[in-house]
């Protein structure tokens, strides 16, 4: 007798989750109670440092490898008088919302483990010692813990298979169906975690190169387009290079530094979008000039071409 399609999609579930729990156990069991009782000792880095690589990973070990996993096993164990998955998958879904924490948190961790290799060589022998047991598999620290980051995306792929392969009168359509919709949110959760926290850290990097002012640092800003510009000054015919970073809420017209020390631009007029007027000019002499006019002062610019200026008029 051929397996049925949804048990196959199930055992893979199975097999995969005895995998992952395998890795989080080197995560958490092995690297992080080593580091820890390095940095302990005082040998290493910092106990804080430990702390902010490893994040939330001891949660998420303690609940697959006591719950999910065990409830799993269970199930397909029980395969032939209860074929079903979704009731269990259901009681993971919301506890699956604890990895927003652990995937916000992945670059800082990344970047905290180059930063301290290079200034504790302890530090980076003992990874480097646990890299080479046969656990690991020839693979560095990093490689292993990108791997609660890609799980939630493989839950959600396994489970559009499985409900997919479901004869229709399955008695786990309904439980499948709904366990989809709650991974579907949990996964929807993650990746906005993660986009907020792209757009923090490219806002704090535009603040870098604008000196960090303190009006105009603001974390609910939204950067929507920056490049170079020239000016054109009606006065002499001539024009000048500028640089522009449009806001959701302000227009900032910089004059680009010389010497980059710190800042690489200098603002040197803020103009509120609010009750700004933009326009097209038709100007022989500066071809692909527009007029942005607002309350504090009216400029005169010039794009590029024109698909520049249409970027920037739209």
């Amino acid at each position: 007798m051929q397996e049925p399609e949804e048990k196959k999609i199930a055992l893979e579930l199975l097999e995969t989750e005895q995998a992952y729990v395998n890795r989080l156990h080197l995560l958490d069991q092995i690297f992080y109670t080593e580091l820890m009782k390095e940095a302990k000792n005082g040998k290493t880095v910092p106990e804080e440092v430990v702390k902010m690589i490893f994040s939330n990973i001891s949660s998420i070990y303690q609940f697959h490898a006591k719950f999910f996993l065990p409830e799993l096993q269970k199930r397909m164990e029980d395969w032939s008088c209860n074929p079903r998955i979704g009731d269990v998958i259901q009681k993971l879904a919301p506890f699956l919302k604890m990895y927003g924490e652990y995937v916000k948190n992945f670059d800082k961790a990344v970047e905290l483990i180059t930063v301290w290799s290079e200034k504790s060589p302890p530090f980076q022998e003992l990874i480097a010692d646990i890299q080479k047991r046969k656990v690991c598999a020839n693979l560095t620290l990093q490689h292993h813990m990108l791997e609660p980051v890609q799980r939630i995306p493989r839950y959600e792929l396994l489970l559009k298979d499985y409900v997919r392969k479901l004869p229709p009168d399955s008695p786990d359509r309904d439980d499948a169906e709904k366990a989809l919709e709650m991974i579907f949110m949990v996964a929807k959760h993650s990746n906005a975690a993660i986009a907020e926290m792209e757009r923090l850290q490219n806002l704090w990097a535009v603040y870098q190169r604008l000196g960090l002012e303190d009006d105009i640092v603001d974390p609910s800003n939204e950067l929507i387009k920056e490049g170079p510009i020239q000016k054109i000054s009606t006065r002499n015919n001539s024009t000048s290079e500028k640089y522009l970073f449009l806001f959701n809420n302000m227009l900032l017209y910089c004059v680009p530094k010389v010497i980059q020390v710190g800042a690489e631009f200098q603002v040197h007029l803020r103009i509120n979008v609010d009750g700004m007027k933009v326009r097209e000019l038709n100007d022989t002499q500066f071809p692909h000039t527009f007029l942005v006019s607002g309350k504090q002062r009216t400029l005169e610019l010039q794009a590029r071409s024109e698909e520049e200026m249409n970027a920037w008029i739209k």
